[in-house]
């Protein structure tokens, strides 16, 4: 294990120790459990103060890359890569509504505009399928009138998520699905709860469906870009006449 790392770089000491250690955690060659060598030689090593590698060492505990422990089974131990702090961070953004409906709609238009282009490319028969199942739940629910508007949007929330495991990049599908399980509120909050919502939502998806089926990627991409787009708009005019209104008791998020 000594010989991953080198003599730190003296003039930038604190960043060359950190950037070691963390590149060989990421890029495998540290594995989960494994133990860092003592305070004693990871100083002989890199050849550093005390105070230097100590504060190199908490930067890593803080970054959740290793875990500093006490007592006759201590040291720095290499904790499992994982991406829960991120997920953790967005998912209390969303929750508490601090990203602004202007990052959100640029971020979506953006992202699922490619997520939908490679859905239409790898899409199978039992995919087009389960998206068509949930039109007809959508057209089944527009007949039962207004209070129909919830379980809608439930439904159009599935879909983009489906559109994200049928590109096939966990990534997408991770992210995405942090964002869909907090966007009912901003939904919630500012989209007019109306069947002519619901109507529009149909037959969006819809053009979506024969865009999919149709294998035609940029077309897919163009309508999901356009849904999305159109309902984020809508939902920037209802904030704004609710704060012009002062109505709802809504706050302007930070």
């Amino acid at each position: 294990m000594e010989t991953l790392f080198r003599k730190a770089t003296q003039n930038r000491a604190f960043e060359d120790v950190v950037t070691q250690i963390q590149e060989a955690v990421l890029q495998g060659r540290l594995k989960a459990g494994d133990r860092l060598p003592g305070e004693r030689r990871l100083r002989e090593i890199f050849q550093v103060s005390r105070g230097t590698l100590r504060e190199a060492l908490r930067t890593l505990e803080q970054k959740k890359l290793i875990q500093i422990r006490t007592g006759v089974r201590g040291g720095a131990i290499v904790c499992p890569v994982n991406t829960q702090p991120v997920s953790e961070s967005l998912d209390l953004l969303l929750r508490y509504q601090k990203i602004e409906l202007k990052e959100l709609a640029e971020f979506r238009e953006e992202v699922e505009g490619a997520v939908a282009a490679q859905a239409a490319r790898r899409a199978r028969k039992e995919d087009i399928q389960q998206l068509t199942s949930y039109l007809e739940s959508i057209q089944a629910l527009n007949r039962g009138g207004q209070e129909a508007w919830r379980d809608v949007i439930k439904i159009d929330n599935q879909f983009h998520l489906c559109l994200a495991r049928i590109a096939g990049n966990r990534v997408f599908e991770s992210v995405l699905t942090i964002i869909y399980e907090n966007i009912f509120r901003y939904f919630d909050r500012f989209l007019p709860k109306d069947k002519k919502v619901t109507e529009r939502i149909y037959r969006d998806l819809s053009g979506i469906v024969e865009a999919i089926k149709a294998k035609d990627a940029q077309k897919t991409k163009t309508l999901i870009q356009a849904h999305v787009k159109r309902f984020d708009r809508l939902m920037e005019m209802n904030r704004d006449q609710v704060f012009s209104w002062g109505g709802g008791g809504a706050e302007k998020t930070s």
